[in-house]
């Protein structure tokens, strides 16, 4: 797995290209802060199930974007946290909000690069 790096530079792109796991990880918290089962449970709605990650995958993905300062932890203020004292919250940071966009124009133009050459994701699975 590549290994996330501090932002050299408030520069975002620094980071890309981010893995599956940890660009999904961001895009759960673009809702607000969330602790990691919550994150878990997002990851597998928002992707319907196709990107599955246990606690060690989570967690240590977890440790290397707060380390790279893409997110920070926080005290779980949300009405949803009965049990904050023994969970651990997570938010967005501004870098991380920006790394974010950043791997989705990476995301977008590589799309757009496959629908100009007119490929489709049966191609992709089953014919290269």
């Amino acid at each position: 797995m590549p290994k996330i790096t501090p932002i050299e530079k408030n520069d975002p792109t620094s980071t890309l290209p981010l893995t599956p796991v940890v660009f999904s990880i961001l895009v759960a918290l673009t809702d607000g802060e969330k602790h990691g089962y919550a994150i878990m449970q997002t990851v597998d709605a928002d992707t319907e199930g196709a990107l599955k990650m246990g606690p060690g995958t989570l967690y240590g993905s977890i440790d290397r974007m707060l380390r790279a300062k893409l997110i920070t932890e926080t005290d779980g203020t949300g009405d949803e946290a009965p049990h904050r004292e023994r969970r651990r919250y997570y938010r967005l940071t501004d870098l991380g909000r920006r790394a974010v966009r950043a791997e989705l124009g990476r995301l977008e133009l590589a799309v757009a690069v496959a629908r100009r050459k007119k490929l489709t994701a049966l191609d992709t699975c089953c014919s290269l």
